[in-house]
This record gives structure tokens, sequence and C-alpha cells, in this order.
């Protein structure tokens, strides 16, 4: 009976699109692993930490664009679920979140490895199912139950964005069985319900020639990035958006230039750029700001958003044409710091600001995928390096550093990928090595700056108002791992690196062969990154007059 159960709720997820599966080892998750195990299309990634495979399923979500399963056992494994399926709420990435648990008889009388798991993941999910142990008079509804979750993840019109959706699955012994005839679907396997997402609505906004700044975060497409081009909006975003104009953090730090810059209209979609700065010119102008739905939910903490238009730029809409003049004054901006960029970063030895433009580059130049840690990383992409073309990652919805190594390999799962982390969130997620790209067609090259401890809290207050030897413990934590060693005792390549020349030829070398190439990029002191930051943005203001 649970194996038929597990077979129907499988087949019904594959006729609605599944075609990978994430699992971990465990007992009472054996009739979903060998349901999952038995389709020939079906992709089974096996991996031995639940915490790193729910960010590897994230990381494929975010490759494949639609949903992913994540199937664990039951008690602590679930568990291990909880810091992936907080960035996959909060970002907006479809999981199926399947864990097994143990019947309602055995939980609160000491069973072994039972906690209790409804509702273990509370409101970060879109939609939670629990069951109960198979029962066949109850089979008609295995399929609809599967469908509900499927829909839910994937965000339709009832549920709203994608996000994670949570199956409890209760399973008595014997747990292994043989899968009888599962129960009908509908013809032609379709899936039991179908959902059709509603057309977009045409952006009723009018423009009028206005000057206008379009904050594209998280979650946006190139399209829609380039669709604002087309009609002479100047779109700036995070790391993560394609194709946006590049340095406007540095650019914004000039009071000089934010007053010319100032828009008449802001058009925000999807999540939040990293730059703080951006978010303080923006509550400076107080413009009229205007939230478009069609690319995902609006991030608005600030409260900036006076009204909110359902829809997308349509760039053959004359009437949604901003100000040319407004777009080529930025794009001559951005284009100039792009001309001083290269000659002082580039040539000024192998900084944090210098390694974020070398990976960059090489992701554009190889048209690989690239994942972006956070703290510095992934500020050092968005403030210095020129914009991105090749699709890039980072796991922005909750902003930790947990898990980015393991959404990396997920990402690179039977491709290529660059990742560009930090050393504390290399080691933060080093269970990640132990089965690393997991397959001999992916190819992975993991490039670690090295600046021994948290970078990032050497620009916050800690740093200047406490003790060097009290900051260091409490905050930088340095620690002494070589990274390399680390590396290679997993069975991965693993090289250190002192020079740009030398990173980007052993980029070049990591993405011609197959398996995890770890690059550990020896730079110069946190406090001198400060200092270097803080001379980059003077000498961008001190560039010239901005008109």
């Amino acid at each position: 009976m649970q194996a038929t159960f597990a077979a129907t709720l499988v087949d019904e997820w594959v006729r609605a699109g599944l075609r990978e599966v994430v699992m971990c080892p465990g007992s009472r998750s054996t009739p979903l692993v060998l349901a999952c195990s038995a389709r020939d299309d079906v992709t089974l990634h096996v991996r031995l930490d639940e915490r790193s495979a729910g960010f590897f399923a994230l990381g494929r979500a975010l490759a494949g664009g639609r949903p992913v399963a994540v199937v664990v056992t039951s008690g602590t494994a679930a568990a291990e679920l909880h810091a992936a399926v907080a960035e996959a709420d909060l970002a907006g990435v479809a999981l199926l979140v399947v864990t097994a648990d143990r019947p309602p008889e055995l939980r609160g009388v000491g069973a072994p490895q039972t906690i209790i798991q409804r509702d273990l993941f509370a409101s970060m999910v879109r939609r939670f199912e629990e069951p109960g142990v198979a029962r066949w008079e109850a089979s008609g509804t295995w399929r609809p139950l599967a469908s509900r979750l499927w829909r839910a993840a994937s965000g339709d019109v009832t549920s709203g964005s994608p996000g994670p959706v949570h199956l409890n699955a209760a399973f008595v012994e014997p747990l292994v069985a043989t899968a009888r005839p599962t129960p009908p679907g509908r013809a032609h396997n379709n899936p039991w319900r179908q959902s059709t997402p509603a057309p977009p609505v045409r952006a009723a906004l009018q423009v009028g020639g206005a000057r206008v700044l379009a904050v594209v975060g998280h979650g946006v497409a190139r399209e829609v990035v380039e669709r604002c081009w087309a009609l002479d909006w100047v779109p700036v975003g995070d790391a993560t958006t394609p194709a946006t104009l590049p340095y406007v953090d540095a650019l914004l730090r000039g009071d000089d230039f934010a007053q010319r810059a100032r828009p008449t209209l802001v058009v925000r979609l999807g999540g939040l750029a990293a730059s703080k700065v951006l978010q303080e010119r923006l509550r400076e102008w107080g413009v009229r700001t205007v939230a478009l739905s069609g690319a995902g939910e609006v991030a608005d903490p600030d409260g900036l958003v006076s009204e909110v238009v359902a829809g997308l730029p349509d760039a053959e809409d004359a009437t949604l044409r901003g100000d040319a003049r407004y777009a080529q004054w930025w794009r001559g901006a951005s284009a100039r710091v792009e001309q001083w960029a290269s000659e002082r970063i580039d040539a000024g030895g192998l900084s944090e600001p210098a390694v974020a433009r070398v990976v960059v580059a090489a992701s554009t130049h190889h048209d690989v995928a690239l994942v972006v840690g956070s703290s510095m990383p992934v500020r050092d992409v968005e403030w210095w390096a020129p914009a991105r073309h090749a699709a890039t990652y980072a796991n922005r919805g909750v902003n930790g550093i947990d898990g980015v190594v393991s959404t990396m390999l997920g990402v690179g799962a039977g491709q290529r990928v660059l990742g560009l982390v930090g050393d504390l969130t290399a080691l933060h997620d080093v269970s990640a090595l132990v089965d690393g790209v997991g397959g001999a067609d992916s190819c992975a090259v993991l490039v670690v700056v090295d600046n021994h401890g948290g970078g990032i809290f050497s620009f916050l207050a800690p740093a200047r108002e406490l003790a060097p030897e009290r900051f260091e413990r409490l905050f930088a934590t340095p620690r002494g791992h070589d990274l390399v060693a680390v590396a290679r005792a997993f069975g991965h390549g693993g090289e250190r690196i002192a020079t740009a020349d030398g990173l980007r030829a052993a980029i070049d070398a990591g993405l011609t062969r197959p398996g995890l190439s770890v690059l550990v990029v020896d730079v110069p002191s946190r406090e001198e990154n400060v200092t270097l930051h803080d001379a980059l943005v003077d000498e961008v203001a001190a560039l010239g007059e901005w008109r």
C-alpha cells in the first residue's frame, strides 16, 4: 500500500514536470526513495548531509526553473532542511520538501528518531500536507494531494509566488514492498489538475518621458531588464540581475552625482539590491515609486512604493518611454567608471574587488553560471564588477552564508559552474565537499577569497569601537585551516593563487576538467581592504563633474 502511495505521488509530480529529486539515505523514507529510483525519467541526486542536500536542491531549482523534490527520513534529518526552506521561502524558489515520519501511534511515547514534524517549517512553506499512513480506500485523494503541492510550489494563480511546500508522510513497517498499479490519472498523462497562469496584464503606467530609474532586483529575468533598456529606463540591480547598469553603488556615494541623478519616477521589480547606498538615495529622493508585480513580489521594506501595477513593461508601448538623455547620461557615467576600474583595480594587484572582476569576466567569457556568496563577495560583484551576462545566482532570500557551496554544486550539476565565496563561507559549508559535484558530467570551480575571517565585519561599527583582540575573537573569527588541504582531503583539486593572471589561468583550466577545483586566493588584510574600498569610492567621486 505504502509503495503504491509513494509511486502515485512521484508519478503525478512527473506528469506535472518533476525531473530531479535530491535524497539522503535513511530508513523511514524507504518507500519514497524506491519510488523515485524506479523512474527512468527522474534524475536522482544522492547526498549524505541533509542540510547540504537542501541547498543543493535549491541550486537545482534555481538552474532549472522548476520545482525540485528533496526527500529525507524522519527526526533531525527533517530539521536539517530548515535553513534551505527559509532561503527558498524568501527567495521564491520552488521546492517539494518531503519528510518521512513515524506513524501517529509512535509519537510522544519515546520512539527513536521521532520529533514533532507537523508544521515543522511553519509559515515558511506555501502549503503543508500530512495525509497520515496510506490507506487504499483513500487512494483517490493521492493524485490531487500531489497536484496541490506541485501547484503551490510553482506559484499558481491561487498561491502567489513560487516557494517551498512540505509533505510529511508517515510510514509503517515493513518499508520495502512492490508497488501495485497506481490509481488512474487524467488522460494522456496530464496532471490531475492543470492550472494556467493568467496572462500578464499590460502595465497601466503613463511615463511621458520621465527620468525613470528601474530598481530591478533578485528574481527578474534578463528579458525584463532588456525591456527596461528599450524603453530608455535605467535598470539598476543586484549581483544576480543580468544586464543591469554596473557601478551604481560607487556612483551614488557621491553627493554631487546623486543630486544630478535624481529621477522623476522609480519603478520597482523583484527584490532588493545589496547596496544600502541605493536604498538611502531612494529614501532621500522621495519620488513617485511604482511597483510592477509581473516579475514576482516586490521587496519594499522602507514603504516607498505608493502604487502597485500588475504586469511587466511593454517595450512596444510608446506611453512607457522614458527620457533617453537621462538613460544615456547614466550609461556614460558607468562607462567612465569601467574605464577607470580597468586601469585602477585591474592593475592594482590581487585585491578583493579585483578578484570579483576576474571572476565575473571569466563567467561572461565562458558563458558559465556564477554563484556568489554573501557578505563581501556579493557586494564586490555588485559594486566593482562589470555587468553580468551569464546566469548569476546568490542566496539573497535570507542573505546568510549557510549552504552557498551546496547551492553552487546544485546549480552546476550536469554542467559547468563558477563560484565566488569567502573563506568562512567555504568552511561553514564544508560538508558540501563530501559529495562534491556528484557526477562526471559536472564541472565546478570554487574561488575562495581568503582574508582570514569575516571581511564584512571590518566595515561595521564593532571594528571601530572594540579592542582589536576582542573584535577578532567575536566578529572576525579567523580560522587557521588550510582550505587547499581541506579540498584535497576530500579528493578535489586545490590550488593557492597569488596573482590575477594566475587566477585567470586557474579558472580557465578548472573549467576544462570534470570535478571540483577549489582556488584559494590570497588577498591583502581585512584592514587594507577597508582602506582600499574607501580610496576607490573617493576616486570615483573625483573622476570629474557629472554633467
